[in-house]
């Protein structure tokens, strides 16, 4: 194994892959005035970043199993494949409506001179996973263009068995949805489907599809659940969607327009995804966009999580790292439109404009929308210029709503530090600040906020992750280095709470074939998905956030490295604890005595969870999901102290309740 070691010489700190068996008997104490509160925790504290990069829409948690459902996809029988069983014969060819459905002009025309067997086959995203007796939903769009046909459907395992199958017939010459269900035999990660006619004859078919019975809340077309629930599982703050770079899009015409994805997916206009070719060591020419998870989607999603929504819109710039195409200031106006009629779609009444299209989408009720974000990783004078018109326009009709900014792409440097005093200028009311940095750099860092001015904007640590190599290199690991270092980090927001308001670790999702970038929060294959260590800090934080931030000392100090430990405590005024975060990076085990002041009485017995390995390499995986996760046990309290074995590389959580 590599030995990786990480030092703060000030601070007499050494996080090492070897482990020293010791423990310091010198016992360490820690005293929380649980009477003296520092600021109050924000409800949105903990979310959500989600950006449909490493195939985390469409083959990810958009629970579809046809991949180029439509034939959109720049090579148009991308992930089909001509099917001629038993010396059947037939022919396909590509059309295209042109004008008459500029959302959805390809079709595809099956002509069939066998009474069976010729058709299509379609490979999935990396394969079909199936699950056996699980239900499975097809549906095509398709009309009769000659002769009397029927469409056979057979799933098939890796092997080119069939597992499952159902048969729907076209009837009209007109375009019609036609669907049909089956079960499957098998569980297959691989599976793949035929779509073959059964007769001599012509037939059109578009919008072929396929989808488990078993999405999350059983909605029809909707979204993997395993992944929906590890979401719900964090008890996010907030959803930040739908990006990340994709809202910029490489040039001004793949940006991200949210009315596209609204209403019938057969009219959502499919786009490439921009990550399909970002990076040499990672190509993906066949990552799309299908817009099936579009922003109806994305808000039902943070309502059924409990978390605020926090879209982000184009601020009439292409990515900055790509084309840097900018729409000239007076032709923004179609962008800023863009801006209010979101805020009126989601907050609107059902007598206005976009209200009514919510309501008529099945969702009357507003989603009581309260920030947004402007651009994503936008910098210097043009985004400056640009913001200036959103905020003036939205502030007029909306003056409640939040608006978060970008602060660029680096925690410092010439475009954050211009950024940053610019906003802060402005007063603006949100800034979003992203760190993709080493281990070290977050552990250095956790004093970050503690000299910010109270009285200015508030922080979104919008974009985390301690990279384990360095940034955007394919061989950053989620390991428990990284992760320890994160849960370092946050001692310092959660202390800061009065300034920092929101964080969100990125990317979010990663299927374990098809991932552009890493590290990432959540790992899933075709059938399973598995929470990283880093997955498991931030939901920690987030069960455990409190409601108000109280001081936690070591030798009258505020616990920010001394010894290799770092530590935040709160309130939580809704189940009346007292919750202490400890982490000990160091190599050494330490004995640990924490006193609670202020409160009439505690309860004999609280709780303490733990994350802890001795192995800084450590991750989680698909065949080892748990190999790094939580585990909680009962602690006995002797008077007002709590009395620990605080082991060598361990976040804790200890929660002990007040007696009023």
């Amino acid at each position: 194994m590599k030995k990786i070691i990480l030092t703060i010489a000030a601070a007499g700190l050494c996080l090492s892959a070897a482990y020293c068996q010791t423990t310091d008997k010198n016992e360490k104490v820690f005293v929380v005035a649980a009477n003296q509160i520092k600021a109050h925790v924000q409800p949105t504290m903990y979310g959500i970043f989600f950006e449909d990069i490493n195939m985390a829409g469409d083959g990810g948690v958009y629970a579809e199993l046809v991949k180029n459902r439509s034939f959109e996809f720049k090579m148009p029988l991308m992930g089909w494949k001509e099917i001629k069983q038993d010396g059947a014969d037939g022919s396909i060819l590509i059309l295209n409506r042109g004008k008459a459905d500029d959302d959805n002009p390809r079709f595809i025309h099956v002509t069939s001179k066998s009474p069976k067997g010729y058709g299509l086959n379609n490979e999935g995203f990396h394969g079909m996973g199936v699950k056996k007796d699980n239900k499975y939903n097809f549906s095509v769009l398709a009309k009769l263009s000659g002769g009397a046909t029927s469409l056979q459907i057979e799933l098939l395992n890796s092997k080119g068995d069939v597992i499952g199958g159902t048969s729907v017939t076209p009837s009209s010459k007109e375009w019609k949805k036609y669907s049909a269900s089956f079960i499957s035999s098998e569980t297959d990660p691989k599976a793949s489907l035929n779509v073959l006619v059964k007769g001599k004859g012509a037939v059109d078919l578009d919008m072929v599809s396929l989808f488990p019975q078993d999405t999350w809340k059983q909605r029809p077309g909707g979204l993997r659940a395993d992944l929906v629930q590890k979401l719900a599982d964090m008890k996010p703050g907030f959803l930040r969607f739908p990006g990340g770079c994709i809202v910029e899009g490489r040039e001004l015409d793949t940006r991200y327009q949210w009315k596209k994805t609204l209403g019938d997916v057969a009219t959502r206009r499919m786009i490439v995804n921009r990550w399909n070719t970002e990076f040499a060591h990672r190509p993906s020419p066949d990552y799309y966009q299908s817009f099936g998870l579009g922003f109806m989607e994305y808000f039902q999603l943070a309502e059924d999580i409990g978390a605020s929504p926090l879209p982000i819109i184009n601020c009439g710039m292409a990515c900055q790292f790509n084309t840097c195409e900018l729409v000239p200031i007076d032709q923004l106006g179609p962008y800023v439109q863009d801006a209010l009629d979101l805020v009126e779609f989601a907050n609107g009444a059902v007598t206005t404009t976009w209200g009514k299209k919510r309501a008529q989408l099945g969702h009357p009720a507003p989603f009581n929308l309260k920030m947004m974000g402007v651009g994503n990783e936008q910098w210097g004078p043009q985004y400056i210029e640009r913001w200036k018109i959103f905020e003036k326009a939205l502030k007029k009709k909306y003056p409640y709503i939040k608006l978060v900014s970008s602060v660029g792409p680096d925690p410092d440097g010439d475009k954050f530090e211009y950024l940053n005093k610019t906003f802060r200028e402005l007063h603006a009311d949100i800034l979003d600040e992203h760190y993709y940095r080493s281990p070290q750099w977050f552990l250095d860092n956790v004093k970050r906020y503690d000299n910010y001015d109270r009285k200015g904007p508030k922080i979104f640590a919008g974009e985390y992750a301690a990279q384990s190599v360095a940034t955007v290199s394919p061989d950053n690991k989620n390991n428990w280095k990284c992760a320890m270092s994160e849960a370092a980090f946050l001692t310092g927001l959660e202390r800061n709470a009065d300034v920092v308001n929101m964080a969100s670790y990125a990317p979010l999702f990663a299927h374990v074939e098809a991932w552009q970038w890493t590290p990432d929060l959540i790992w899933f294959d075709n059938l399973t998905s598995y929470g990283t260590p880093n997955y498991y800090v931030q939901q920690l934080y987030s069960l455990n956030k409190g409601t108000d931030v109280v001081p936690v000392t070591l030798d009258n100090q505020t616990v920010t490295g001394q010894d290799g430990f770092f530590a935040s405590a709160v309130l939580d005024t809704k189940t009346n604890d007292v919750v202490i975060k400890i982490i000990n990076t160091s190599m050494k085990g330490h004995d640990a005595s924490f006193v609670i002041n202020g409160p009439k009485g505690l309860k004999p017995e609280g709780t303490v969870t733990s994350l802890q390995s001795n192995d800084l390499d450590a991750v989680n995986s698909i065949g080892e999901p748990k190999a790094l996760s939580p585990q909680s046990r009962q602690i006995v309290l002797t008077g007002n102290a709590v009395k620990l074995l605080l082991r060598p590389y361990s976040f804790n959580v200890i929660r002990v309740k007040m007696v009023n």
